[in-house]
């Protein structure tokens, strides 16, 4: 971490924190300084998180563990209702968990794709929003939400994916206006192709998933494909008082792919 943050004393709220984009997000917020809650499905991925977590805090804090399914609106009471009981607050709260599927639209299982993408990257985040607003309101906190390049782009085979992140977008330039007398700031990160197991969870092999980053690499102005620590730089940025200014925000991370 090149630009160091202080955190102490925040509590830091990440979806989909298990693995990827959102591990490094909670590693980075535990690094400096924040109480972090690590949240995902898969309870042995929380915990190696957690405890990743704990071991790179400067203070030693632990981190809570909540195995939750964000698409279930059960779940994600108790998510806030375990971090508000443990930490009594909530500064920052980070909507990552998301999914994608490839599918076209003559496909017979295209309506079903779609409702599962629309139920995990928008619904949750609308859901998790709404019950966290009393919370944030009280910490002037801030929200940020992990969207897609695909937000702003086409790609075959992937509509449900890139309707589901150009209403994210949305939904967050709508919250930033709505939500600014309650001094809450909104923003969200765009992250472009980055290194993770996403592939892996959509069906490629590790050598198809290598194939496609190691492609992606070469179209890149900088010469490589992204990593998890790249956005979770950014997302720190937007959290942190250096963007106190900054509401209503896209930032892409990157979105110069030359194909």
């Amino acid at each position: 971490m090149s630009v160091k943050y202080n955190f102490c004393g925040k509590v830091a709220l990440v979806t989909g924190s298990n693995s990827g984009i959102g591990a490094a997000t909670v590693l980075l917020f535990a690094k400096s300084g924040a109480n972090v809650v690590v949240t995902g499905s898969n309870a042995t991925k929380v915990s190696q998180a957690a405890k990743q977590c704990r071991n790179e805090s400067p203070n030693g804090l632990k981190a809570l563990e909540v195995v939750a399914d964000v698409t279930k609106e059960e779940d994600l009471q108790k998510l806030v209702d375990k971090t508000i009981e443990t930490f009594g607050k909530i500064d920052i709260l980070v909507n990552n968990a998301g999914i994608d599927s490839i599918v076209n639209i003559c496909d017979s299982d295209y309506m079903d794709k779609y409702r599962a993408i629309r139920q995990t990257n928008l619904d949750s985040v609308v859901y998790l929003t709404h019950i966290c607003v009393q919370h944030l309101e009280k910490t002037k906190g801030n929200i940020i939400n992990i969207s897609s390049v695909l937000s702003v782009n086409t790609h075959i085979s992937n509509s449900h994916y890139c309707m589901s992140r150009a209403a994210l977008n949305m939904f967050t330039r709508c919250m930033s206006a709505e939500l600014g007398p309650k001094h809450i700031r909104v923003n969200s990160v765009n992250p472009g192709y980055i290194r993770t197991d996403c592939l892996l969870t959509m069906g490629s092999t590790k050598e198809q998933s290598d194939q496609v980053f190691d492609f992606v690499a070469t179209k890149y102005p900088v010469g490589r494909s992204g990593m998890p620590d790249d956005v979770a730089n950014a997302i720190l940025f937007v959290a942190s008082n250096d963007s106190s200014f900054i509401t209503g925000a896209d930032m892409f991370v990157d979105i110069s792919l030359q194909i």
